[in-house]
């Protein structure tokens, strides 16, 4: 109940009630609610702007969680990236060298994935740039382990193939021991015993009688066989896969035919002095992917350590070769 206001009147010399009209009354009903409702809006403004409305602090806190996650999930691509370089690494310097494959190339390894608008959904929004950015190293990470994956289905592969790719690689003598008199010439720089010159030997001479048989010193195929008389003379090249090829010069006569299958140990001819040679033996070349190589590092089937150390110092003396 609402007190009741008295006003001191002079004239009369007493207290005299003071009686307030409805429309006043309205207007200050009016006044005090208008006052309240602007105060509780200014609370709620400075409230909502230092403090923040519940939906806004919902909203913080789920961005605030969805950084913290993209941390830790960048974290974790991090984690994967050192894991899947450790296994390129083996792949290229373990796996492939025990089978004699070329490592993939980094360009390869490090391929772009996708098209410039592949991001283009993920555009326009506050985050966008940490949204791409992820997805990004997610698509590098998926794509490189595409590549490992297919590169270790082709290990598999060439593991179940070791046993002909063993088989294939040329690893004896194209002659016999007890049928050699003296290794004539290694592989390197030698003087040309007609031309008188100093030339790259590209393979090695084994002196023997003429008509000592010739050996395959792998599984493969004949792909050339050729009868002249100058240069190399007769000869037998056998194609071995895996980058491999055989070749085989001055011989007698050979006893394969182009096309043919042969196994190692076979005998593929026979020792002569034909084409520009000056006395009979084997010229021998090892071919891997297409360059010629030293053939010594080839004969670990058929040689004994002690052999072995002859063979080497026989084949590094610089002398006259035979071809």
């Amino acid at each position: 109940m609402s007190k009741e206001k008295f006003y001191y009147d002079p004239k009369t010399d007493t207290y005299v009630k003071i009686y307030r009209s409805n429309k006043r009354k309205f207007f200050r009903f009016f006044l005090y609610l208008g006052s309240s409702a602007m105060m509780a809006t200014a609370m709620l403004v400075i409230i909502f702007k230092f403090f923040g409305s519940p939906k806004e602090i919902q909203l913080t806190r789920e961005l605030e969680n969805m950084n913290l996650q993209y941390d830790l999930l960048n974290e974790d691509m991090v984690e994967v990236n050192h894991v899947l370089s450790d296994m390129q690494d083996r792949d290229d310097n373990i796996y492939r060298v025990i089978f004699e494959a070329e490592p993939i190339d980094i360009s390869v390894r490090n391929a772009g994935y996708g098209g410039a608008r592949r991001y283009e959904q993920y555009e326009g929004f506050e985050n966008s740039d940490l949204i791409v950015e992820t997805k990004q190293k997610i698509d590098r990470i998926t794509k490189k382990m595409l590549v490992q994956s297919k590169s270790l289905d082709e290990v598999v592969t060439m593991t179940k193939n070791k046993a002909k790719m063993v088989a294939s690689i040329p690893a004896i003598q194209p002659v016999a021991n007890k049928n050699l008199k003296r290794m004539a010439s290694g592989y390197g720089y030698r003087i040309h015993p007609v031309y008188k010159t100093r030339k790259l030997h590209t393979g090695m001479d084994f002196s023997a009688p003429k008509g000592t048989p010739i050996y395959a010193t792998g599984d493969g195929k004949v792909s050339k066989v050729k009868r002249s008389r100058r240069g190399y003379g007769n000869i037998v090249k056998i194609e071995h896969g895996y980058g491999y090829e055989t070749f085989y010069a001055h011989m007698d006569r050979f006893i394969v035919k182009r096309g043919q299958k042969v196994k190692r140990g076979d005998i593929i001819g026979f020792i002569g002095s034909t084409g520009t040679s000056t006395a009979p033996h084997l010229h021998y070349e090892v071919i891997k992917n297409n360059r010629k190589v030293n053939p010594v590092n080839y004969y670990f089937n058929d040689l004994s350590p002690e052999e072995y150390d002859l063979m080497i110092k026989l084949a590094s003396q610089e002398n006259q070769s035979f071809d």
